[in-house]
This record gives C-alpha cells, structure tokens and sequence, in this order.
C-alpha cells in the first residue's frame, strides 16, 4: 500500500494565514522523510479556512526542499486559467524535481461564482475544460496536437527528458467519465462526502477506461480525511476541530480553524448534533493501528493500492504526529 498527502493548508485562529504556508512547507519535508510517495496541495480562493490560492508557486518551493517524494497539484482548477500557461508552470516545476512532479486538475471553481468570474470573466470557462485537458495533455508530453489544430505548431518549454504525470480530480461521474476518455489517472475526493458514489465513480472510470501510451492500465486513487492520534481519546478531541469547520460550513461560514477546545465548547443546536454523530460514524479517527486497519479495508474494498490522506489540526503537532503513525501502522519505508 501506497500512502500520499494532500494538504490544503489550512489557517488557524491566532495566526496570520501566511503562517499555514510555511507549515505546508515544514509538513512536506517530514512527510518526504516519513517515505510518503505523493504529496499534492490545493487550490482555493476566498476562503478563510484554506488558504493555499496558487499551488504551483507553493510546489516549486516544495520541490526544491525535498528529496523523493512526489510533488503534485490537487489541482489546478484549470477553467480558471490559459492551458499553455498550466503547462509552462509545470514544466518549470519538472525542470526543478524531474520525474516527480503530478499535474492534478479539475474542473470546479474552488471558490465562490463572484471570485471565480474575478479570475476568469470567460463565463464559458467551465465547458471548456475538456478541450483545455487535451491541448494540456499533449503540451504536458510533448504529442502533437491533431492535424489542423489552430495551436499545433505551439510546443510548452522548458522540455526535458521526463514529464509531469497528468491527473482528473472529481467528485462525481464527470471527472471519472473524462479520465477514462483520455485515459489518465484518477482521483476521488472521498473527503467531500464520506465516500458516496465512490463505487459508483471509480466502476465507471475502469469500465470506460481508454489505455493511453503513458497509462495502458487504468489508475485511481481517493483522497480520504484522517486522523491518528496515541490514544483513541486524543484522536477523537483533535477531530473536534474539523468537526466545527464541517458544521460551519454548511452554513456558509468558512473560517480560520478553532481549537478542539473551542469546538467542544460550541452550543450545537440538535441538527449539528446529529450531523457530527453522522461525520463520526464514517469517520478514520482512532490509533495509528485502528486507522490503518479501517483504511486498509477500505483500499480493499475499492481494489486500491495508493491512498491519499488529508489531516486538519489547530496546532501542526498532532497532525505531524498523525502522519507518523500511519507511516509507522504501515511500514512505509
């Protein structure tokens, strides 16, 4: 079983948001230590709870502070940009950690409509993105574009002998449909709803699936929250905090992360109550052994041999921890 990260670096009450970037940076490195294989960031915008905006500056930094651990996107929200710029950056990105570099990409706003229009008045943007992931993937790996192509002479630089590794993030059948059309890997975002129509997603994309050059056999994987803890009590106090941040967020309220303090302390009308008992029931929170068990049965379920594991924390220290003892229940070398 492989293990990656994906780290959406998130802010914390009393402190600058600046301060959860360099805490993706500090997380990365011990995560590259820990023998983790992926380690992929997010792109988000007007949010007060996720606070990595261009997860392709944030890379490059990554990239160049570790040593062998792969370094990737998840993702870019390619609607909201050009998809020869996309390729340039990570062709950038590759010539800084070549053979290590995951272009994920997906199709959602990762934002509000307002702030999505700020960063790309083009209202067609989203019906794009089919197109926007072909041009992609030949700029990515150096295919021509097909005969007649208006941009078929156009070439992304700087090339080199390895290529950034494309991949579709979604949530729903789209993302698992395109995937398998162009055949590229693909990632589920579990997290997002607790797993419903991960079977569903993941059965479509292998039943569709198009072997490509790079890719003659399908490839999925799904990005899971989880948190380890020495103790199932300490695990299940450091959870509150998510908890509180998933409650908020149905409400709109998307704000610096309390602390588990805090959290436990806030009136839960009886509707929040019942929609955390709901989050606990499908949660992986508990010891580093009782985690890895629930996920290893799960990745067997799914026929998985790579997943993707997202942490929040209030202070960086449980969730360093947390990655520890995964890596330690699963012997990552």
């Amino acid at each position: 079983m492989r293990l990656s990260v994906l780290d959406q670096s998130t802010a914390a009450q009393g402190r600058t948001q600046d301060v959860a970037i360099r805490e993706t940076l500090e997380l990365a490195r011990h995560c590259d230590a820990l023998g983790y294989h992926r380690y992929w960031v997010s792109e988000h915008h007007a949010s007060d709870s996720i606070v990595g905006t261009a997860p392709e500056v944030l890379m490059a930094a990554i990239a160049a502070t570790t040593q062998r651990i792969r370094v990737g996107s998840a993702g870019v929200m390619l609607p909201h940009y050009a998809a020869l710029k996309v390729a340039e950056q990570f062709r950038v990105l590759e010539a800084i950690a070549p053979g290590r570099i995951d272009l994920g990409v997906g199709r959602a706003p990762g934002s509000d409509q307002l702030t999505a229009y700020a960063l790309n008045p083009h209202s067609n943007a989203a019906k794009e993105f089919p197109r926007q992931v072909f041009e992609l993937q030949a700029w990515v790996s150096d295919a021509p574009l097909q005969q007649g192509h208006p941009f078929g002479a156009l070439k992304a630089h700087p090339r080199g002998p390895t290529s950034p590794q494309i991949w579709i993030l979604g949530s729903s059948d789209y993302g698992a449909r395109l995937a398998a059309h162009f055949g590229l890997p693909y990632a589920f975002a579990y997290f997002f709803s607790d797993g419903d129509g991960v079977e569903h997603a993941l059965d479509l994309y292998r039943r569709n699936y198009r072997p490509s050059e790079r890719h003659p056999e399908p490839h999925a994987t799904i990005c899971v929250w989880a948190l380890a803890a020495d103790t199932q009590a300490q695990a299940r106090h450091q959870a509150r905090t998510r908890e509180l941040s998933r409650v908020e967020r149905e409400r709109g309220v998307r704000r610096a992360l309390v602390s588990p303090e805090e959290a436990a302390a806030h009136p839960y009308t009886p509707a929040e109550l019942a929609m955390i008992e709901r989050i606990r029931s499908r949660a992986f929170v508990g010891t580093g052994q009782h985690v890895a068990d629930a996920l290893s049965a799960l990745a067997a379920r799914l026929s998985l041999d790579e997943l993707v594991i997202v942490t929040w924390t209030y202070d960086p220290a449980p969730r360093h921890r947390s990655y520890e003892l995964l890596a330690a229940a699963f012997d990552l070398e």
